[in-house]
């Protein structure tokens, strides 16, 4: 027997390079939120009969609220169908974004390996970019979403 096949994509989120960055995100950076976005474009783009062949398998595995990082987990036959309808995606509630692929595997394994290695990268990036005004509770919350990855199953 075949057990049933994957494809898990680790995807970055853009904020719009052209707004103004505040310290406050203008979006909530949630599962609900991305999960929705993707949803919504793949109705938009492949229509009801698309997005119900999607959803069988189409699921945000984690989001990283400070890096604005995610992994989305789709079958092996849908995966292009939801990667195109992500690159068409062009806004999370009011604010524009853009996603970037970052890596594309067929095993959890490979994408924890991929999701760790660029969530410690981009936290890296954020402490430099914040300097002294990081505080503990952001510290406490990134250390608690690379535990959510490490014990990321399926």
């Amino acid at each position: 027997m075949v057990g049933f096949k994957n494809r898990y994509m680790v995807m970055e989120v853009l904020l719009d390079p052209n707004k103004e960055i505040s310290g406050d995100d203008p979006i909530v950076v949630t599962q609900f939120n991305f999960s929705k976005a993707i949803k919504d474009g793949i109705l938009v783009n492949f229509g009801e009969c698309g997005l119900a062949s999607s959803l069988g398998s189409f699921q945000v595995k984690y989001v990283n609220p400070i890096t604005k990082l995610c992994v989305i987990r789709a079958s092996r036959d849908e995966y292009q169908k939801i990667w195109s309808s992500i690159s068409m995606v062009r806004s999370i509630g009011n604010c524009p974004v853009l996603f970037n692929l970052l890596d594309l595997s067929g095993s959890i394994k490979a994408c924890k390996t991929a999701t760790l290695k660029c969530d410690e990268l981009k936290f890296e990036q954020y402490k430099l970019m914040v300097g002294a005004c990081l505080s503990a509770d952001v510290t406490q919350h990134m250390q608690n979403c690379l535990e959510k990855i490490r014990i990321l199953e399926h």
